[in-house]
């Protein structure tokens, strides 16, 4: 059986674009406008640089040096998102960046309350 990784990695974006979600993101695809090298896997409303990895094999350095290094000219906080087969998401980022990404989601999900009809 062969895998189709260009597919299992359009499933691990799409995929993570909901867990996201479910923390108050709204996320897209990158790869299906640009697909340029250094661009972010997702392009989020939060000012963040996210990453996504969908591997049976987890290599958090090297994830997060990726994410880090692509993030450098855009000054986004660099953010992995990543998992195994049959695992729960995980989200990955340096200590040192924690409040920032915190402090972004909660940017995004207040910005969004206060533009709710009513």
């Amino acid at each position: 059986m062969t895998i189709n990784s260009r597919a299992k990695g359009a499933r691990g974006e799409l995929e993570a674009c909901e867990a996201l979600g479910r923390i108050g993101l709204d996320c897209r695809r990158s790869v299906q406008y640009c697909g340029a090298t250094g661009q972010a896997d997702l392009i989020c409303d939060a000012h963040l640089h996210v990453e996504v990895k969908l591997t049976e094999r987890l290599n958090p350095y090297a994830f997060i040096e990726q994410a880090i290094n692509d993030s450098a000219r855009t000054k986004r906080a660099p953010l992995v998102v990543m998992r195994s087969s049959y695992k729960p998401w995980l989200i990955m980022c340096r200590v040192d960046d924690i409040v920032r990404i915190a402090e972004e989601i909660i940017r995004v999900r207040a910005s969004r309350d206060t533009n709710l009809p009513g």
